[in-house]
């Protein structure tokens, strides 16, 4: 079949919906946001004993970026910070 014989299909005209409805629609579903730091050498054993006050050694240097996913999609890279006495994540760079 020649090129010019495959005919041209295009994309559905949306009915007077614009982006931001498209948006707006979907804004309230849940999605499981995740931030990973890497333990290394972690075992069941380390998990059974896991506890309040415990403390677990990871790899993360402070002002490393770490990865943050969205339903285990690279979504972002992101650093901690302590915001009035709580851990918050600011986002650093757009995956």
């Amino acid at each position: 079949m020649s090129a010019a014989a495959i005919p041209k299909i295009e994309p559905p005209a949306l009915p007077n919906m614009l982006a931001a409805d498209l948006w707006r629609s979907v804004e309230s579903l849940p999605c499981l946001l995740t931030i990973e730091i890497s333990v290394p050498g972690f075992t069941v054993g380390d998990l059974v004993h896991l506890g309040r006050g415990r403390i677990i050694a990871t790899r993360w240097v402070v002002g490393q970026d770490v990865p943050l996913r969205v339903n285990d999609e690279l979504v972002a890279w992101s650093e901690f910070e302590v915001v009035q006495n709580r851990m918050a994540v600011r986002l650093t760079e757009l995956a």
